[in-house]
């Protein structure tokens, strides 16, 4: 399993918030869990913390245009960011 924090911006934190079970069914075949994170000096910028099991997957879902019309429905804007733990 690989943590992944992923950063965007919405146009609408409480339409994002409300679509919380909708990221869960969407990304459940790439991921164990995540945690949200709303940034205290930007109400419209979020932080995930991901637990996944297939990142090969989890890009595929994010990047699938099929998914366009959930983003658009979470007011979710690009670009999304994400970033992986470095090990030393």
């Amino acid at each position: 399993m690989t943590t992944v924090v992923a950063r965007h911006k919405v146009g609408n934190f409480s339409t994002w918030k409300a679509g919380h079970q909708d990221r869960l069914d969407v990304f459940a075949p790439a991921i164990a869990s995540y945690q949200a994170f709303q940034d205290m000096d930007d109400p419209n910028s979020v932080v995930l913390v991901i637990e996944v099991t297939d990142l090969e997957l989890l890009g595929a879902i994010i990047n699938d245009p099929k998914n366009q019309g959930l983003k658009d429905k979470h007011t979710v804007l690009e670009p999304i960011t994400m970033s992986m733990k470095i090990d030393y």
